[in-house]
């Protein structure tokens, strides 16, 4: 990170709630190729989560805390918060002097933005004003929130937007968390009902729609940028007797994620 830092965009893509099962099956069978075309190999990594629901999971992240890989580590951080003691430091570290990584950017000459998606995004509140107001730049409003089912075409507008003013002398660090595979998540799936509810196969459904949008995103980034694609969380449909996340299932923890350089 230290030959990343200063030179090119940062851009984090978390796609709140995706389970790395659902993700990974829909890769294998080919139903989403946008990302599987920009993902090394073509396929998801398996990491685990640094929290179990959106606000821990992103404020981990934040301090440099980003998914583990699930093979044994100690695995060196991209970025890391200065901490003395920390073993996943390494010289390959950007290690930043600042309370979170967006301050640490900002104090490198990056300016930070943050798109919102689910609520503890919305400014709404003051916990919903806590990770937006790490960034010097955060928009949130309903469309882009979990109850529109275009929220992530609307995300993607407001990004465009916020590119098209960037002086071309500013390096930029963008946060896009993407609403669409958090609950509600049934309208994306055809024949599906409110009554319903969402399943797996909404989940999956949800999927599918961020993939034929997310192309659209990554075009509108300048380059070089180094981009990371990854689930803060996943989510229960039912294992185990479960619902929903915030939870110590394996379905929560362990998250897809992808890393790549946009050139």
């Amino acid at each position: 990170m230290n030959a990343v830092v200063g030179t090119h965009d940062l851009l984090l893509v978390t796609l709140d709630t995706l389970r790395y099962d659902v993700a990974e099956r829909l890769i294998e069978q080919g139903r989403t190729p946008n990302l599987a075309a920009v993902l090394p190999g073509g396929r998801w990594e398996r990491r685990h989560a640094p929290g179990s629901f959106t606000y821990a999971s992103h404020a981990a992240m934040l301090a440099g805390f980003w998914p583990t890989p699930v093979s044994p580590g100690p695995h060196p951080r991209p970025f890391a918060a200065t901490f003395p003691g920390s073993e996943t430091t390494a010289k390959e570290t950007w290690v930043f002097d600042a309370p979170h990584l967006p301050a640490g950017l900002e104090r490198a000459g990056y300016h930070t933005v943050c798109i919102g998606g689910v609520g503890f995004f919305n400014k709404l509140t003051p916990l919903g004003s806590v990770l937006p107001g790490m960034f010097a730049e955060s928009h949130w409003e309903p469309s882009f929130g979990v109850t529109d089912p275009a929220s992530l075409e609307h995300q993607i507008d407001r990004v465009g937007e916020v590119m098209a003013r960037q002086p071309p002398d500013r390096r930029l660090f963008l946060l896009v968390n993407v609403s669409a595979l958090h609950q509600p998540n049934w309208f994306y799936l055809p024949g599906a009902t409110r009554e319903r509810g969402d399943t797996l196969e909404s989940h999956a459904a949800a999927l599918e729609y961020v993939d034929r949008h997310i192309g659209r995103l990554l075009d509108l980034m300048r380059r070089p940028c180094f981009v990371v694609i990854c689930s803060d969380h996943g989510t229960a449909y039912g294992e185990d007797g479960h619902i929903g996340h915030r939870i110590g299932h394996e379905v929560v923890w362990t998250v897809p994620y992808g890393e790549f350089v946009l050139c």
